[in-house]
């Protein structure tokens, strides 16, 4: 943080920095801790996406920023130059991510193979053939160099620096179980013919020349490696919400020139071109409607479940979809100025606060990894001041450093995430990483977006009400089949409540009328279905018992449309997103979990206010724009409260990377899934309540986990420092750690839904 007594120039300059080299948050808090100490320098690093982004001064050169990141033992590069034209084989590159988790894989498995040999020639006494040993040191030095060398590396950076994190303590652990074996086996007993390790497990105190920890150094190293691996794949998806959001948009688009349409990548369009949009195409950048009508489903951008009417002078988003006539569009914004980028943008700025959460065994390794070296060290210095002699003291201070190496600590986040994980796919949750479960039990305030998470999130015939004397299933039927011409998809909606009821009948002179309805004949009567208006227009007379019908469904958040021949309004049919039948029972549930819910839609208040009271939500807020629900969840944490977001749309994305714990419903948008923590794959809401309930006992697993670890440590450990550990003891006590961390995770494997309503 910068000095509250020096003077804070001005940073006009940003600039993002692609970083390498961190292992985990604490990297990036000291990259950020680093950068803003310079003088005019503003920076926030983000662990989960590998970037720093820098506001700085005029006297302060990118090169000045590369060179800090470099001095404090972190890589940092500029971004590549943008190509105005890209060639269609580096788009197909840039598609297609390099396999960054290759190397780790690699050094994962080797280690693997290297190591279960050694661990297995160890545990067993039976199978200890004259020279064994020696196979071990053939089989474990590799596992130690080469496996251990991401730790061994981060190690010693954080030596530099003054901090001990999980990688000091496994640097540490290893490398003395490995150094001291070296010792026993060439300068000591450990190397001559016949030596076993006996399987005694009494306490007596030897010179350790005879005794080597080989087994413990390759497993450690293992075990940590595949914890680091799957943390490293699942932190890897972080970023995928930005590709799927840049991807979303049309990849081509028609540009009217001189009259004449010429298809070319969109990355060519400019301020000021005109260009053609035909139904069901994609809307290929922010502009203005020059020509045509038609209903724009914007529904995932914006989150409005009723299709928006748009005519010459209205304005259109781009990647939202033409569902209607063909439009002329004249593009007023292009490139990163779009709202499309803008969202991109929003997403990754509210990851860049999440990824400071730290890892709950960097904190405890901290504290305890200081506590172990001056323990070694106390150790040492009492031996040789007792006048044990060199061997025993420096014996009885490795016998420290090793018991506190962490076996079972490599496994007690794993292993619980895989289990937890597994049930939790089994169950239609989707678990992305350890980073969000923290949040889960601290979570008061549920914020729910409305369509597609509340609601269905498509258009559904609720109510056919006839005109007094009239039949409603007459009324259906005949607007069922003069709707189904249409492609709007209120017609549609209406079409698809009619064939429910039975076959549609043909359709002669059909004609749409814009932004208004449709008119056609249907067995032989002159049909026009659409809006009030409409009616009155062609001479129709619609009866007050319909007008009361029509206010009424409009008060209720529902969509009206009339139908009529023969001069008259015969009905009114009512259209609607509904509400989705188990939403108000996940509504109960979430409020016994202690949640406070909130819903939170760009629809109109009255649609948002009827959808609250049918499921049981008090708090509404409406009509905000996709650019403001992350605001809204910023002010709820700015008011103290700790937020879980839930919904479907691309609009909900930058929310859902903001909350403390972003659900997304598995029926949504790739980019609202990739911004979330958690997935809900069969798109059900009481998903969401078995999700925090799962999360929340996987967390109590994982800290359970690391309280069994380190107490086997701390018990073990005054052992160590009177020599009186002996090696059998010393691996079975590991071993014994590891298999009760493993079991302890394998109960969420009997965790079961909850009975919701």
């Amino acid at each position: 943080m910068s000095s509250p007594t020096r003077p804070l120039p001005v940073a006009p300059n940003r600039i993002e920095l692609a970083i390498g080299g961190m292992t985990c948050a604490s990297c990036a808090a000291r990259i950020e801790k680093k950068l803003n100490r310079m003088n005019g320098v503003t920076a926030t690093v983000n662990y989960a996406t590998e970037k720093a982004t820098v506001s700085y001064a005029d006297d302060v050169t990118p090169d000045d920023l590369i060179a800090t990141v470099t001095k404090t033992g972190y890589t940092a590069a500029l971004p590549p130059p943008p190509s105005p034209s890209p060639s269609p084989e580096s788009a197909t590159a840039a598609a297609e991510p390099v396999d960054e988790l290759r190397g780790l894989r690699t050094r994962l498995w080797v280690s693997v193979a290297l190591a279960v040999p050694v661990v297995v020639l160890a545990m067993v006494p039976a199978w200890q053939f004259d020279y064994w040993q020696w196979l071990s040191l053939t089989l474990a030095a590799p596992v130690v160099v080469y496996g251990g060398l991401p730790f061994h590396r981060a190690a010693l950076i954080n030596l530099r620096h003054g901090a001990a994190t999980m990688d000091t303590l496994v640097s540490l652990g290893t490398l003395a179980a490995f150094g001291w074996s070296l010792w026993a086996l060439f300068l000591g007993d450990a190397g001559m013919p016949g030596m076993t390790h006996p399987f005694r497990l009494d306490i007596t105190r030897t010179d350790g020349a005879g005794n080597i920890y080989l087994e413990a150094a390759a497993g450690v190293t293992v075990f940590i490696l595949a914890g680091r691996y799957f943390e490293a794949r699942s932190k890897r998806t972080a970023g995928a919400a930005l590709r799927a959001l840049l991807t979303l948009g049309a990849r081509d688009v028609a540009v009217l020139r001189d009259g004449v349409e010429t298809r070319v990548p969109v990355d060519r369009l400019a301020v000021g071109d005109r260009f053609v949009v035909r139904p069901g195409e994609k809307i290929a950048t922010d502009g203005v409607v020059d020509e045509g009508t038609s209903a724009v489903d914007a529904s995932m951008l914006t989150g409005e479940s009723v299709p928006v009417e748009v005519g010459p002078g209205d304005t259109v988003v781009g990647a939202t979809v033409n569902a209607g006539g063909r439009l002329v569009v004249t593009a007023t914004r292009v490139g990163g100025d779009t709202q499309l980028a803008q969202m991109a943008r929003l997403v990754e700025q509210a990851q860049t606060g999440k990824a400071a959460v730290q890892r709950l065994a960097d904190r405890i390794s901290g504290v305890f990894v200081p506590i172990v070296i001056a323990l070694a060290a106390g150790t040492l210095g009492w031996w040789l001041g007792a006048g044990a002699g060199p061997t025993a003291a420096f014996t009885a201070a490795v016998a420290v450093l090793i018991i506190a190496c962490p076996c079972a600590l490599g496994l007690a986040t794993p292993t619980a995430l895989l289990v937890g994980t597994g049930r939790g796919a089994q169950l239609g949750i989707l678990i992305k990483g350890p980073e969000m479960l923290e949040s889960t039990r601290q979570v008061d305030t549920v914020v729910l977006d409305k369509t597609g998470t509340v609601t269905t999130g498509r258009m559904t015939l609720v109510d056919a009400l006839p005109a007094d004397g009239e039949d409603a299933a007459e009324l259906l039927r005949l607007a069922g089949a003069l709707e189904a011409a249409s492609e709007h998809p209120i017609a549609r909606a209406v079409a698809a409540g009619a064939a429910d009821a039975g076959p549609l009948a043909s359709v002669t002179g059909f004609a749409n009328v814009e932004g208004l309805g449709v008119t056609g004949t249907v067995d032989g009567r002159e049909l026009t279905v659409g809006r009030p208006r409409l009616l009155r227009e062609r001479g129709l007379d619609v009866p007050d018992e319909i007008e009361r019908a029509v206010t009424d469904a409009e008060a209720a958040g529902r969509t009206a449309v009339l139908a009529g021949w023969d001069g008259r309004a015969r009905g009114m049919l009512a259209v609607a997103d509904v509400v989705k039948p188990t939403s108000a029972a996940a509504v109960a549930g979430l409020r016994a979990l202690g949640l406070t819910p909130i819903l939170l839609t760009g629809d109109n208040a009255t649609v948002a206010r009827a959808v609250a009271a049918e499921v049981g939500i008090d708090e509404v807020t409406a009509e905000v724009l996709p650019a403001d629900k992350v605001d809204v969840v910023k002010q709820l944490q700015a008011d103290g409260r700790t937020v879980a977001m839930i919904g479907d749309g691309i609009n909900d994305a930058a929310a859902l990377a903001q909350a403390d714990l972003g659900l997304a419903m598995g029926t949504g948008t790739d980019v609202a899934i990739e911004a979330s923590d958690l997935t809900l794959v069969r798109g059900d809401l009481t998903a969401a309540v078995d999700a925090i309930r799962l999360s929340r006992r996987t967390l109590a697993i994982i800290k359970g986990n690391l309280f069994w670890a380190f107490a086997y440590n701390v018990a073990a450990l005054p052992l160590a420092a009177a020599g009186l550990l002996n090696p059998m003891i010393a691996g079975a006590a590991m071993a014994f750690s590891s298999v009760f961390v493993v079991a302890n995770s394998l109960r969420l494997r009997r965790f079961r839904p909850a009975r919701v309503g």
